[in-house]
């Protein structure tokens, strides 16, 4: 995988689940394992769809598209709790992605931008061995609004000094990816770089 920097830009911001990290399938069927206790269904389909948004959004609306009471907070937070129970080793870059952010550390500032957890996005950067590349790791959660809005992307670009106009961002979601486009940068959608059995 050959990717150049195009011209004129200054940094780059990536996300982080199903980005850098491969860490989707994993993601799913935690989800599936969860939710399932508490009697909701997240089809495949929608789980991809719902890529970016937090994770207390997305139980609360399977909660009322299915009609099933849950507390959107402790659900969300035995879901964290049954993900970070796995190995480091269930958890594998993004070769294409990881291999970019290889090429410019060091030579360009970089940061990531999250829907998830900093705390989340944090250990999993940890896992494939990439944390101390990036100057900051940003959450929606912690900046303002959630993607599909850009502040998580206007907060990463801010930190690592460059003008989001002068950012290239990668993005595996729909919610991010809008986000991006909307903080100003330019937008690499890494989907082809995956296989997903929903795309399949």
């Amino acid at each position: 995988m050959k990717w150049t920097l195009p011209e004129g830009y200054q940094g780059l911001i990536f996300d982080c689940d199903g980005t850098l990290v491969d860490s989707m399938p994993l993601h799913y069927q935690v989800w599936k394992t969860v939710l399932g206790r508490h009697g909701l269904d997240f089809p495949e389909n929608l789980f991809y769809q719902y890529a970016g948004l937090p994770i207390e959004d997305i139980i609360n609306r399977l909660s009322e598209s299915q009609g099933v009471a849950v507390n959107a907070r402790e659900v969300g937070q035995e879901r964290d709790d049954l993900f970070h129970s796995y190995p480091d080793s269930a958890l594998v870059p993004v070769r294409a992605v990881v291999e970019i952010a290889d090429r410019y550390r060091g030579e360009i500032p970089m940061a990531v931008a999250t829907g998830s957890t900093r705390e989340s996005a944090t250990a999993s950067l940890k896992a494939i061995g990439v944390l101390d590349w990036f100057a900051g790791v940003f959450s929606s959660i912690d900046v303002g609004r959630s993607k599909p809005a850009p502040d998580v992307f206007l907060a990463a670009a801010d930190h690592i000094g460059v003008a989001p106009q002068k950012c290239v961002a990668f993005e595996d979601g729909e919610a991010g990816m809008v986000a991006a486009r909307a903080a100003g940068m330019m937008v690499v959608d890494v989907r082809p770089w995956l296989e997903r059995s929903d795309e399949k």
